[in-house]
C-alpha cells in the first residue's frame, strides 16, 4: 500500500525512487530473520492506546520466547508489563510496531502487522519484515547478573530534573509512531550522549541523521504527530515512557550531521522502576556517531 506520508517526506528530502519504504517491504519472514528473532532476549515494541495516544514499550524473555511461526506468524511468550503504558491494548486485535535489536552484532529486524494477545502472549501477523542497517548503534552484551533496581514507578505531566539527566546521558532510544489506515512502527534512534537536547520540562529535540531513506517514522509524523518515545536505564532495567506530539524541523541549523531536526512535546510522562530483567554492559559507541559540537 503506498504511504502518502512517507512519499512526501521522500520528495522532500530529495529521495526519487518509486515504492521505497512500506511499499517495498514484503510480509514474509526470510529463514534468516527467523533465526534471529529466535535468537533474541529483548522486544521493543509501539502503537496507540484507545485514546490515540502512542506508546513504547520492552517485551523481554529468555531466547526463544519470540519465535516465527509459519511465513507470516510471530509468537511472542510476554505481554506488557502491568505498569507499562501499553498493558492490556492487545487483548483484541490491534496495530503493532516491532523492533527485534541484538546490540552485540549491531544488527535490528523491524516488524509491523496485528498483534492479539493469546494466553500470557501475544500474536503477530505481519505486514511488513525488513532488516535495517547498523549505523548508530551502540555495542552492548547482557550480563550474566539481573538488573538491580531500586526506581520508583509514576506517572506526571512533565519531564523531571531526574529524567533530564537520564535524557542528556542517553546513547540510544526508541521511537514509536501510528498513521491511522496505515499501522504502527517502531524504530531506533542512536547518538552519542547528549545528542538529544532537553529544551525544557515540555519539550526535546533531537537530529534525523543519514539513514536508509524510507523515511517510515518520519512519513507516520507527516500524517499524526502522536509519537511515543522508550528510554532504557540498560544497567537497572528501569524504562521511561513519553507520549506527546513530534514534527519535523527541515532546518537543522549547525547541529552536527543533522539533515533535520525533530522537536518533540512530552504530554505525560511514566517511569517504570525495574521494566526489564536484563542488565547490559557497555561496548563503544557507533562508527557512524557524528560529534557533537562540545566533543
Amino acid at each position: 500500500m503506498l504511504h502518502t506520508g512517507e512519499v512526501t517526506v521522500q520528495r522532500r528530502a530529495g529521495v526519487q525512487a518509486e515504492n521505497w519504504g512500506s511499499a517495498n517491504a514484503r510480509p514474509n519472514i526470510p529463514e534468516v530473520a527467523a533465526g534471529f528473532l529466535t535468537a533474541q532476549r529483548m522486544l521493543v515494541i509501539g502503537t496507540a492506546g484507545p485514546d490515540g495516544r502512542v506508546w513504547a514499550g520492552p517485551l523481554t524473555g529468555p531466547a526463544g520466547f519470540a519465535r516465527a511461526s509459519g511465513s507470516q506468524t510471530v509468537m511472542i511468550d510476554a505481554l506488557p508489563g502491568t505498569h507499562d503504558p501499553l498493558s492490556g491494548v492487545f487483548d483484541g486485535g490491534h496495530d503493532i510496531g516491532m523492533l527485534a535489536i541484538e546490540p552485540k552484532t549491531r544488527r535490528r529486524m523491524r516488524i509491523n502487522g496485528r498483534a492479539r494477545r493469546e494466553g500470557n502472549g501475544l500474536i503477530v501477523t505481519t505486514d511488513q519484515v525488513y532488516a535495517n542497517c547498523p549505523k548508530y548503534l551502540q555495542t552492548r552484551e547482557i550480563a550474566d547478573e539481573p538488573a538491580l533496581s531500586t526506581a520508583a514507578t509514576y506517572r506526571r505531566a512533565a519531564l523531571g530534573p531526574e529524567h533530564r539527566e537520564w535524557i542528556e546521558k542517553a546513547d540510544t532510544f526508541f521511537v514509536a509512531t501510528h498513521a491511522e489506515g496505515l499501522g504502527s512502527d517502531l524504530s531506533h534512534r542512536g547518538g552519542n550522549p547528549g545528542f538529544i537536547q532537553v529544551v525544557d520540562e515540555r519539550r526535546l529535540v533531537w537530529p534525523d541523521y543519514v539513514g536508509n531513506s524510507m523515511y517510515m517514522t518520519l512519513g507516520n509524523l507527516q500524517l499524526s504527530p502522536a509519537a511515543g518515545l522508550l528510554f532504557l536505564d540498560w544497567t537497572t532495567g528501569d524504562a521511561l515512557h513519553l507520549t506527546g506530539r513530534a514534527r519535523v524541523d527541515w532546518d537543522p541549523g549547525d547541529v552536527p550531521g543533522a539533515q533535520r531536526l525533530v522537536e518533540f512535546d512530552v504530554d505525560e510522562v511514566i517511569q517504570v522502576g525495574g521494566a526489564s530483567p536484563l542488565r547490559w554492559t557497555f561496548g563503544n559507541y557507533s562508527r557512524f556517531n557524528p560529534q557533537l559540537r562540545n566533543q
